[in-house]
């Protein structure tokens, strides 16, 4: 059941190939900085990028245009109160670029397994009662993996980000890893950093950077 090491990974971060996403397997990977990611019709693709792109929890950026929304107080935000719904909103909303959906329905099953164990949380915006926007990822108990964010509202899935973000740094988690670059997660603040660093702190080997 084990990975090759990480060093193993391709250029773009391909590490390997096959398994399967049992619960064990899923949580060994994100322990080792590793995550699947996948179309329908392919084997499963275990990913480790180098660099990586993570949210160091007390650096998240918030713009004076989010410091309004936030003080509006339009927006309400629950966790793990619709895992199933959220992860459905994830995969059917359509994203600039991307042709169809990773969330298959064999990746929804596995997280859905996960949720159940309690390793898997997702965080809910509301706004007069209608779910519109949120995100759920992987809870390390020390850095919270990040899988996928919707919107169904200007700003809810930012205002989900924020929120999260300013409770892991008030419980004293390390990080939020984000996986792979992309220019909106970089203006909430997120950078990227060498995978061996990233793995050093998901294996408690380094402290918070400052």
């Amino acid at each position: 059941m084990e990975f090759p090491p990480v060093e193993n990974a391709s250029e773009d971060g391909l590490l390997a190939v096959g398994g399967d996403l049992s619960p064990e397997r899923l949580l060994l990977a994100y322990k080792n900085g590793i995550f699947p990611w996948f179309n329908d019709d392919s084997l499963i693709l275990w990913w480790t990028p180098d660099p990586r792109m993570v949210l160091f929890p007390q650096k998240v950026k918030v713009s004076k245009s989010m410091r309004k929304v936030i003080r509006d107080g339009s927006f309400t935000l629950t966790q793990n109160t619709c895992f199933e719904q959220v992860m459905d909103y994830c995969a059917q909303i359509e994203r600039k670029g991307q042709d169809g959906t990773w969330i298959t329905p064999e990746m929804k099953t596995a997280y859905m397994n996960l949720y159940k164990k309690g390793y898997a949380k997702s965080y809910e915006v509301w706004e007069e009662g209608d779910l519109v926007g949120g995100l759920y990822g992987v809870d390390l108990g020390h850095v919270f993996c990040g899988e996928s964010m919707f919107s169904l509202r200007a700003n809810a899935s930012k205002f989900a980000f924020i929120q999260m973000a300013k409770e892991l740094a008030e419980k004293g988690y390390q990080l939020i890893d984000c996986q792979v670059h992309t220019d909106h997660l970089e203006s909430l603040g997120a950078e990227l950093i060498p995978r061996k660093e990233f793995v050093k702190i998901l294996q408690g080997q380094l402290g918070v950077r400052k």
